[in-house]
């Protein structure tokens, strides 16, 4: 029989991984702290939609899952900006037929623990959150909701419970462990655009909405009863912030003057802002990953801001890249930690760059001039040149090429289009002849 495994966490990246290791035939055991979440409703201010890309689907496919969930998502193929005025801008992700998915957090959750459950291997255990870990000999101390301690011991023990990971705590006590927290000076509330009449969608259904406003921004991804999740990005001080937002005037008079156009579809506005917490934006980064028969996973291991929606593809690649190393080196455990974090580790910190870096994109850029010049250049060289240019948001979204390829390969097509805006190339970006040399040239090709 194939090792005991334990997994601390079973939100998103423990529950897949805890299906991958099933079908490996391990015995597998997963602790989470939260209530079971096929039985009730998200937490509130939780069920913030995310936007499932290439990476995710392709380690949804590895246990049969993209296909189901999917079904039940909405696909998006571009931005949709809103000024002040009401007035839209479109932007598309890619080429045509490109598109990233709006999916339900909670409803993702919940296919993906119905899948795990139906296998005889795999025991879940809800409201049982760990307070201790000891690291030298497999095993951890939980509480149940009774209160009482429970102490699991298993061959390899897994965290993937969040960025508050109390694996990771324990793993920080460590010589030579490298940590690094870094807050946002930002906070998100969620809101909601409600479904018109006859549960129609008010406004376009296959785009990402955004309401940028330069020092803060909401956002909005559809849901299939025709409601939108919105989210209100705010600073927490200063003359924008939610320190300045205390009363319900203040929050209507705030929306009236810059969100005018969405005030109409969220009547319940002021219930949502002051119902809903306020959220923290946290980068955590950390060195190494792994330590004997431990391993950490998913935000555990690398929790990134929300601004390139790839928090749980990145995560679930986590999760099928291992699977994939398994696969390659076990039962040589050592060798598959080694190589997991040797792959994991560099392109987890190229997204939380890549994310903070669209924070400041999606928020002061989306709407100027300038950038959508820039945009319309960049969307031109991918359709006339797909073989030697591919767009950074392409490369992170569209594929499954390493994430810091494409942030180096991002820098190279910033200085490409900057070179084609100040020598007034725009005119020759049809003609081959003159603009494949160039390319080839910022390309290094």
């Amino acid at each position: 029989m194939k090792e005991k495994i334990a997994i601390i966490g079973g939100g998103l990246s423990g529950s897949l991984l805890a299906i991958c290791l099933a079908k490996k035939g391990f015995q597998v055991e997963v602790y989470e702290r939260r209530g079971d979440i096929r039985k009730g409703k998200a937490d509130a201010g939780r069920s913030i939609n995310l936007a499932l890309s290439t990476r995710g689907i392709d380690a949804l496919n590895k246990v049969g899952l993209a296909e189901k969930v999917l079904d039940d998502a909405i696909p998006m193929d571009g931005r949709l900006m809103h000024d002040k005025k009401g007035e839209i801008k479109y932007q598309p992700y890619g080429k045509n037929g490109q598109y990233i998915n709006s999916v339900s957090r909670s409803g993702l959750n919940i296919k993906l623990l119905e899948l795990a459950d139906g296998y005889e291997n795999v025991q879940l255990f809800f409201n049982y959150r760990c307070v201790e870990a000891d690291l030298n000999n497999n095993q951890c101390v939980l509480l149940n909701a009774m209160g009482e301690k429970v102490t699991v011991k298993a061959d390899i023990m897994f965290g993937s419970d969040g960025a508050f990971s109390a694996i990771r705590s324990e793993m920080q006590k460590l010589n030579r462990f490298n940590y690094s927290q870094n807050y946002e000076n930002y906070g998100y509330k969620e809101l909601e655009i409600v479904p018109g009449d006859k549960g129609l969608f008010q406004i376009e259904k296959n785009a990402l909405h955004i309401w940028p406003r330069g020092e803060f921004m909401m956002i909005a991804l559809p849901n299939p009863n025709g409601s939108f999740t919105c989210t209100l990005f705010l600073a927490y001080e200063g003359t924008y912030s939610f320190e300045n937002l205390k009363t319900e005037k203040q929050v209507v008079d705030f929306f009236n003057e810059h969100f005018a156009d969405s005030v109409p579809m969220m009547p319940n506005l002021v219930e949502d802002f002051f119902a809903n917490p306020t959220g923290s934006l946290t980068t955590i980064r950390c060195n190494p990953w792994v330590y004997k028969n431990f391993a950490l996973i998913g935000d555990a291991a690398h929790a990134i801001i929300p601004f390139y929606g790839q928090g749980m593809n990145c995560s679930f690649e986590d999760v099928k890249e291992l699977d994939e190393i398994i696969d390659q080196h076990y039962p040589n455990w050592p060798k598959v930690f080694d190589e997991y974090q040797k792959a994991r580790i560099i392109n987890a910190n190229a997204i939380a760059d890549l994310a903070c870096k669209n924070f400041v994109e999606m928020r002061d850029l989306v709407g100027r001039e300038d950038f959508m010049h820039f945009k319309k250049i960049e969307h031109d060289l991918s359709e006339l040149y797909p073989e030697i240019f591919k767009s950074q948001y392409s490369l992170v979204s569209f594929s499954t090429q390493p994430y810091s390829h494409a942030l180096a390969q991002g820098y190279k097509n910033e200085a490409l289009i900057n070179h084609i805006i100040e020598h007034k190339l725009e005119g020759h970006i049809t003609n081959a002849g003159v603009m494949l040399p160039i390319i080839n040239d910022f390309m290094g090709i």
